[in-house]
């Protein structure tokens, strides 16, 4: 059996030398994909965000207020507009993603204590620069309005804590845990870089054993391994789970070692968790080519199971705001299970124990060729190849 389970490893590795979209596929884009995300977010957050000012009044108070906008790093003031109507103008052309709107008499009024209004308005068409610039330009409204009236205080003879006091009677502890940056680099990367990776391997393993139908070598790779369907799967994936365990722990030491992302699980954690990213995904595959034994057909299937992956893993949309039956949809995806065992074990530093079933469930997703073996044989030594 060792012998057998040798010489398929051996063909195995002479298919992926001769064909050049395996390197692509499982080293050349997952390397690419690691680094392009990585550089694209590698200020954690978005600097420099073009916004306007709105300027009717004119004073060196508004002014201040301006200069203090565009101070603050993730805003940069690139232009003055004579009136909202141009200002709106220029943001739904996308030449700005906001502006401040300060009308005529807002020194007058804030001197008199006549509580002037200034306006922001900011869209949320990009909800990551909406957000920011709506956090800048609050600010920078408060500070406006504090500025003024820690000077009244002051001439009235109020002490630094009186008018601490008075200006902000409650006082804000905030904590942002674990990832106190906001860094977007930190917990986007690390579910976009794997979910590509495992959209790979759905790819990549349903590729390769429609390869053996497309070119009628199904039947000499059963024969090799003497018609035991099980043997010959795991002579088949094992280069490929080698190469691919060989790249994701290449990203997990990029991200964790040589960038310094924050993590609190073991080393340990890390090692089998991509075990688990790797075998789960690949058996995923294997069943989808299982159920429907068409290169074309269970390609696409992985393809599509891939990136919905993105969206039902919870990273970007939570899965408890999600309607019902999307929610019982979110537990089918590997990429889901990976995500919650991530952010479990390594961001928060809980034990394995707390993530148990999504442990459970990725393993499931390792059985699941068990499922079909007897139809990805049957579909071996009888199916025709149809384009």
């Amino acid at each position: 059996m060792l012998t057998r389970l040798y010489h398929i490893i051996l063909r195995e590795l002479n298919i992926i030398r001769d064909n050049h979209i395996y390197w692509f596929c499982m080293v050349l884009f997952p390397l690419a994909i690691v680094i392009f995300f990585t550089s694209l977010m590698d200020d954690g957050l978005p600097k420099s965000m073009p916004v306007g000012v709105v300027d009717l009044d004119n004073t060196s108070t508004t002014r201040a207020l301006a200069q203090r906008l565009d101070a603050f790093q993730q805003s940069k003031v690139v232009a003055h507009y004579p009136s909202a109507s141009e200002a709106r103008r220029a943001m739904q052309h996308n030449e700005i993603y906001g502006f401040l709107y300060i009308p005529k008499g807002t020194t007058e009024k804030l001197l008199s204590s006549r509580q002037p209004k200034i306006s922001y308005y900011y869209s949320y068409t990009t909800l990551a620069a909406g957000a920011l610039l709506m956090k800048d330009l609050k600010t920078i409204s408060t500070l406006g309005s504090a500025a003024v009236g820690q000077a009244t205080l002051r001439a009235r003879g109020a002490t630094d804590q009186q008018i601490q006091t008075l200006l902000q009677p409650i006082r804000v502890d905030l904590h942002q845990i674990v990832n106190p940056w906001t860094n977007y680099n930190v917990y986007l990367t690390t579910m976009l870089v794997p979910g590509m990776f495992m959209l790979f391997i759905f790819m990549i393993s349903a590729y390769s054993l429609g390869n053996e139908l497309k070119f009628s070598m199904s039947k000499k790779w059963l024969e090799a391994a003497d018609q035991n369907m099980t043997l010959a799967l795991i002579g088949k994936f094992l280069p490929h789970t080698l190469i691919f365990l060989a790249v994701v722990f290449a990203y997990e030491w990029y991200v964790f070692v040589h960038l310094g992302f924050p993590h609190n699980g073991r080393g340990w954690t890390l090692v089998l968790i991509a075990v688990m990213q790797v075998l789960a995904s690949q058996g995923f595959g294997i069943f989808v080519f299982g159920l429907m034994p068409s290169l074309r057909m269970s390609m696409s299937v992985c393809s599509l199971w891939g990136v919905l992956s993105f969206s039902m893993a919870g990273a970007a949309f939570p899965v408890m705001g999600m309607d019902a039956p999307l929610q019982s949809l979110a537990w089918l995806f590997p990429l889901r299970h990976y995500y919650m065992l991530y952010q479990i074990t390594v961001f928060n530093g809980y034990p394995l124990l707390e993530a148990w079933f999504h442990f459970v469930a990725l393993g499931s997703f390792m059985l699941l060729p068990w499922l079909v073996l007897k139809k990805l044989k049957n579909a071996m030594l009888n199916y025709v190849y149809i384009p």
